[in-house]
Formats: C-alpha cells, sequence, structure tokens
C-alpha cells in the first residue's frame, strides 16, 4: 500500500523559517511564553500547597550552592599556592559538605516533581473528565470536538508540572546568572556579554523547533485518532470475530503500519533538523567559551591574576554561560508548554448551553433564551411538542421538522418509520440530550429548557438502541439506572424481574455481583439477548419515572422473550406516559396511539384501528409485514 499523508490535502504543516522573523516576532514568542503560565501556576497550587512551596525552597537552596562551591574551590587552589595545608583541609571539608547538600537538594527536588506530577496527573484528568460531563450530546458526535479532546488530554498531566519546573528553573538560573556576573565583573565587562549573546541563536533556533512540532502534532489529530481505533479493532474481543471470519488482520495491520510508518518519518525529519542546527549554533556559544578561556590562561601566564582566581572565572564563566543557556532553554521549554496547554485551556472554555444560560441571567437586559411556558398551558399534564424541528450540527437538511404533538399523561405512544426516519433524533429531543432548532417542547406546560437537570432525569426511564453493555458487575449494570439507589438490593431485584432478566442472574455464580464482559479477569460474557435484559432492567431501575422509553427494546430477543417483555411492559406502564419505538406491527398495536414519521415529519397519527381504516403508510406497513408470517 502506498504511504499517503495523513494531513487534510496531503501536506503537512511547514516550519517557518529559522531567522527571518526579527526581533519584533522573538519578542511576541517570548511574551507568549508567559501566556498560560500564571493559570497552570494555580492549577499546580491548588493540586497541593505544601508540594509546591516544598519545591520553591528547594530551588532556591539549588541557587546559592552552586556559588559557593566556586568559592570554595578557589580557596582550596590559593591554599595550595600558599602551601597551607590547614587551609585546604578546612576548605575541602567545606566543599564535600556543600556538595552533599547539593545532592541532597537535587534528590530533594526530583522526589518533589515526582510527588507532584503524580498528584497533577490525577487532578488534571478529573478535570477534563468533570468538563467532559458538562457538555452536551451534540459535542460527543462532532469529529473536531475528538480532535480537541485528543489534543487536551496528551501531555496535558505533564506539562502543567513542567511549567511550573521550568519557571523555578528560570528563576533559579537567573540569580544564578547574576551571582556568576558579578564574580565576572572584575575579569571583563566585555567578556561577559559576549558570552551571553553567544548563547541566544541556539535558543531561538529551538523556540522555532517546538513551535514546529506542536503544529506538526496538532495538525494529524484526527489521523491519530484513527491509528488508535485501528490498535482498538485489531486487540478488542468485540471485533475479534469479524476480524477473523472476514480476515481483516493483515488489511488493517498494513493500514495501522503505513500510517505509523508516515508519522515516523515525519517526526524522524523534524527531530534531525532540530538536531543538526542545535549542534551548529551550539559552537558560537562554545566558542565564546574558549575564547574567554584563552583570556583567562594568558592572564594567569602573564602574572596579572592567580592559579585560584583563574580556577574561579574558568569555573564563573562555565558557569554563568550554562546558566544563560538554561535560561534561554527553560524559556523556549515554557513556549512549547504554553502551546499544548493552550490545548487543554481551549478544551475546558468550551461553551456549552448552562454557559449560554448562565451569561443570559447574568444580563438583565438582555432577552431571555428560554421561552417561559404560556399561562394557558400551565395546567396541562403530558408533553407536548409545538412546530419542532431539529438539524445536527454541520447538517444541512433536518431530521425532523414540523412537529406538532401532544402526549397526554398516561397515554402509550409508539412511533413507527424505516431507519433514518427521525425516531431516535425525537427521543433524544425529548430526553434534552440535544436542543430544538427550532420550536419547543413543554413537559407538563413548562418548557423542556426550563427543568433542573435532575428533575428532569428523575422523571424518564430510557431505554435506547445502543444500550451499553458496561464491564462492571450485574449490580453495577444495573443499578445505574438509579444511581443513588446502587445498594439498594430489593431495588435491583425487583428490576431484574420486571426487564426479564432473573433467569439470566440466576444462572451466574456470583449473582449481582458478577462481573461481566471480558475485558477484566473473572468477566462472564453474555449473549445479545442476555445484554437486552439486563439493559431492561436498568431501565426499570428509575422506580419514580412516570414516562418510560424504549427505543427498539427486543431487538435481540426471541418471539416469546418478546411477548414477556411487552406483557409486562404494559402491566408496569399503567397510570404512566410510555413512548414506544418498535418496527415490530404486534408490539406497535397495542399502544394508544401511533404517530408514524417519515422524512422527519410526521405522516399521520391514530389508533391501531384508525390507521388501518384509513389505508395510508401504516397500513401498507402493516400488511407487508404480514405477509411473512402467512
Amino acid at each position: 500500500m502506498a504511504a499517503r499523508s495523513p494531513h487534510p490535502h496531503g501536506a503537512s504543516p511547514e516550519s517557518p523559517p529559522l531567522f527571518g522573523a526579527g526581533v519584533g516576532a522573538l519578542l511576541n514568542r517570548l511574551r507568549d511564553s508567559f501566556t498560560y503560565t500564571p493559570r497552570a501556576l494555580a492549577m499546580v497550587w491548588r493540586s497541593s500547597p505544601a508540594t509546591t512551596l516544598g519545591l520553591a525552597g528547594f530551588t532556591a537552596a539549588a541557587v546559592l550552592l552552586p556559588l559557593l562551591i566556586a568559592y570554595v574551590g578557589k580557596g582550596i587552589v590559593d591554599a595550595a599556592v600558599a602551601r597551607s595545608t590547614a587551609l585546604a583541609t578546612r576548605y575541602v571539608i567545606y566543599e564535600f559538605a556543600l556538595v552533599a547538600a547539593q545532592a541532597l537538594v537535587q534528590r530533594g527536588l526530583g522526589l518533589l516533581r515526582a510527588t507532584l506530577g503524580a498528584r497533577l496527573s490525577v487532578d488534571i484528568n478529573v478535570i477534563i473528565l468533570e468538563k467532559a460531563l458538562t457538555l452536551e450530546l451534540r459535542h460527543f458526535e462532532d469529529t473536531q470536538f475528538y480532535d480537541q479532546l485528543t489534543r487536551a488530554r496528551r501531555e496535558a498531566s505533564s506539562r502543567p508540572l513542567a511549567m511550573v519546573t521550568d519557571t523555578f528553573q528560570l528563576g533559579q538560573n537567573l540569580l544564578t546568572l547574576l551571582g556568576y556576573a558579578a564574580l565576572l565583573l572584575a575579569f571583563g565587562p566585555l567578556a561577559v556579554v559576549g558570552l551571553l549573546l553567544s548563547a541566544i541563536p541556539a535558543a531561538v533556533a529551538e523556540m522555532r523547533f517546538s513551535r514546529a512540532a506542536f503544529r506538526l502534532r496538532n495538525w494529524r489529530a484526527p489521523e491519530t485518532r484513527r491509528l488508535s481505533y485501528i490498535e482498538y479493532v485489531l486487540a478488542n474481543d468485540e471485533h475479534a470475530k469479524e476480524v477473523k471470519l472476514f480476515g481483516l488482520g493483515p488489511l488493517l495491520l498494513d493500514r495501522y503500519r503505513t500510517l505509523g510508518e508516515t508519522f515516523f518519518r515525519e517526526d524522524q525529519a523534524l527531530a534531525r533538523k532540530r538536531a543538526v542546527w542545535a549542534y551548529s549554533l551550539s559552537l558560537l556559544g562554545t566558542g565564546a567559551f574558549y575564547a574567554c578561556y584563552l583570556l583567562v590562561a594568558l592572564g594567569a601566564a602573564r602574572g596579572r591574576i592567580s592559579l585560584g582566581d583563574m580556577t574561579l572565572y574558568l569555573l564563573a564563566f562555565r558557569q554563568g554561560q550554562q546558566a544563560f543557556q538554561s535560561c534561554l532553554g527553560a524559556i523556549g521549554s515554557m513556549y512549547e508548554n504554553n502551546l499544548y496547554m493552550s490545548n487543554l485551556f481551549k478544551y475546558l472554555g468550551i461553551e456549552t448551553a448552562a454557559d449560554a444560560h448562565a451569561g443570559a441571567a447574568a444580563d438583565p437586559g438582555g432577552s431571555s433564551l428560554v421561552p417561559t411556558g404560556d399561562a394557558g398551558r400551565a395546567a396541562e399534564q403530558g408533553i407536548r411538542f409545538e412546530g419542532v424541528g431539529f438539524r445536527y450540527p454541520g447538517a444541512e437538511t433536518f431530521a425532523l421538522r414540523d412537529i406538532n404533538l401532544f402526549i397526554p399523561k398516561g397515554q402509550s405512544l409508539a412511533l413507527v418509520g424505516h431507519n433514518g426516519a427521525g425516531k431516535t433524533t425525537f427521543i433524544k429531543l425529548l430526553t434534552r440530550l440535544y436542543q430544538p432548532t427550532e420550536g419547543r417542547i413543554l413537559l407538563d406546560g413548562r418548557d423542556l429548557r426550563e427543568w433542573p437537570e435532575e428533575a428532569l432525569q428523575a422523571r424518564l426511564g430510557v431505554l435506547f438502541q445502543d444500550f451499553n453493555q458496561y464491564q462492571f458487575t450485574v449490580r453495577e449494570n444495573v443499578g445505574f439506572g438509579s444511581v443513588a439507589h446502587l445498594e439498594d438490593a430489593p431495588r435491583l431485584e425487583r428490576a431484574v424481574e420486571r426487564g426479564g432478566a432473573t433467569e439470566v442472574v440466576s444462572a451466574l455464580q456470583k449473582g449481582l455481583d458478577t462481573r461481566l464482559g471480558r475485558w477484566f479477569e473473572g468477566g462472564i460474557e453474555l449473549s445479545g439477548g442476555q445484554w437486552q435484559r439486563v439493559a431492561l432492567a436498568r431501565a426499570y431501575a428509575r422506580e419514580e419515572a412516570d414516562i418510560l422509553i424504549l427505543d427498539e427494546p427486543t431487538a435481540a430477543l426471541d418471539a416469546e422473550a418478546e411477548q414477556r417483555v411487552f406483557e409486562r411492559f404494559q402491566a408496569l406502564t399503567k397510570g404512566r406516559t410510555s413512548i414506544l419505538i418498535s418496527h415490530r406491527f404486534p408490539t406497535v398495536r397495542m399502544a394508544d396511539h401511533i404517530v408514524v414519521i417519515e422524512g422527519g415529519r410526521i405522516q399521520e397519527e391514530g389508533s391501531h384501528d384508525e390507521l388501518l381504516l384509513r389505508g395510508g403508510r401504516y397500513a401498507e406497513l402493516f400488511r407487508l409485514q404480514a405477509k411473512g408470517y402467512l
């Protein structure tokens, strides 16, 4: 298979020329290096104030110790030249103590960084998931959102700590640099300036390549998800049967290898270019150091400075230059970290409907985003769709349009129509997973958007056609239908019985405590019909719900099991509002009211007998299905 570019339009983002942007661009990059630093520092402080303070304290100690070691080193050389054994011994002991303290500080910094990093890894991922809980269904059905989530999660737990570490190191190296600069001023200010300027080109190159690497990784986020998905298909039990039966392994593995090799070539090319430029420009700093080295050595040879002074100046030149390079490196690293942190903060800043409503509430002069229920509807009991239309984000056509329907409290409603007609979209709107593009939905005379989320959820018991199969215990699979009653065994047992899953659970060795699925050790896999019974039990666990919604609840059941399910459904929904989506007309005919949806619009509605007498689309579909039983 020929390799192809993973980027849109077949081209990867190009890095800008290294030194063509000028001083203004460099200053802009220096400013950008600190854009998200305050927010990152606040995030780290919230995670562990004590550890952050400890990190600051050890960093301050790391500033002072190298200066003291350099000064003591000068004393050792001067003592040796003066042939003073006592003084030399004393200075060696001092240096040993300082070096031991420096080693302790470095170990302490490593421990604190590891501890703080582990704490941040948990806290930031929790923040990301907390944000995910506030997002709406439209976000999760948007591919661009997944790209954004991929970017936010990638390295999000390590970058804030890196920014804090870089900030402390920048401060440490600046103070260290000032200390060495004070020592070197006595030798020659121009030499100090030359050493510092020689380090700038390499730092600028690093910042440019950091930006290029960031752009490359962001650009290919969709293909990174594609790579992860192929890996999931090839190594997951959900897909193993078809992968083996249809011989999909070699094809998908070849795609994975091709995409992975493309990523490797891009990363390799950037790494090589980065290494060549970094080495070439670092020679400037090395050359400047040895020029200063020569001046110091000549000064000592001519007797203008002592051997101790020479040792001190050489160490100060070397350490000062390294400190300055570290300052520039820290700024470059902070610039790169800010680029990645921008992904996290942009994700956390995604606006939701709740944010929009909060903004409207905070603006007393603005018009309300949520229409209030009419006074005439205040006493109405039931569900009303008024001119409801819905278009999925990015779609040109409406999935539903001009839906006007009233479902009185306690009525059973059946939705009929071919796949894609808009039935499940109807349910998503009713459960407020989506907001109508036009029109409104009222529940008991009150706009659905005005209902508190928890109050609305408490009234709904729902089973979607694509129900989840949680790799948890049976207790959790059922109890997730009413999380507040997860440990209420009698309630869960009633839900199991109502969902027709009693035989399934009783056959399991550990009963409700049996782990389901094969993802984890000790799990038991169920058949499609058994999973569907467990999902039905989950829908029935919310006993307080007065609106029950079942979307193709028996698709995986045999005829006998299906009949029992609907007999229980009829008994359990007495006095409750029930909405059923099904393609099986023996089931549909049990409903009080039937609505036929075609092309996103209500085509006809009425009782089973009324619709048959009318001889329309419902009657046609009923007779077509009836032929299959003759």
